[in-house]
């Protein structure tokens, strides 16, 4: 029974050495294909940010020349504004001019026109930026209460006036007078 026994653990050994080296290879083959998985993930991720640089690459020229256009647009705007100005500017002139000379015949409507255009400063805002336009729109509303508080201070001073004015009659009236 002995040799039985032996004959038995021998297969046994054999047999699990067998398997032992199919689960080896086994095992070698799935590193095998766990490598080259990583390396075709590897691969493509490359791919992909290769591709992604050149999409971006893509979109900052397709920026830059939408900037560029816009860019043109907006000097061929500014210089069709500024040459419209300019030939409104001329025809005011004219017109100013011609209008000097019959300066005697004005109305009194047409005098303060002519005053008021005088006084009226050109709003030259075309070429500003926003931040530029938030400026001259702080100085404008600045220039405006400025001139509401003068046009306040001088109705105030005018009722102040007629006050003492209509004050002074009524004493005179009453028989107190001013003296």
């Amino acid at each position: 029974m002995d040799e039985k026994d032996l004959t038995e653990l021998h297969s046994l050994i054999e047999a699990h050495f067998i398997q032992r080296k199919k689960d080896e290879e086994e095992l070698i083959a799935l590193v095998n294909r766990i490598e080259k998985r990583r390396a075709e993930r590897a691969e493509q991720q490359r791919i992909r940010t290769e591709q992604e640089k050149e999409r971006q690459a893509r979109v900052a020229e397709e920026r830059e020349r939408k900037e560029q256009e816009e860019a043109r647009k907006k000097l061929d705007e500014d210089a069709k504004k500024k040459k419209a100005l300019t030939n409104m500017t001329q025809q005011f002139k004219h017109i100013y001019l011609n209008g000097k000379r019959g300066a005697k015949k004005q109305t009194e409507r047409e005098k303060k026109r002519k005053i008021l255009a005088e006084r009226r400063k050109p709003l030259n805002v075309d070429h500003l930026n926003e931040d530029k336009l938030k400026e001259k729109a702080s100085e404008l509303w600045q220039w405006l209460m400025t001139l509401e508080a003068e046009k306040f201070d001088l109705i105030e001073t005018l009722k102040r006036q007629k006050y003492d004015v209509n004050s002074g009659y009524r004493n005179k009236g009453e028989g107190g007078g001013l003296s």
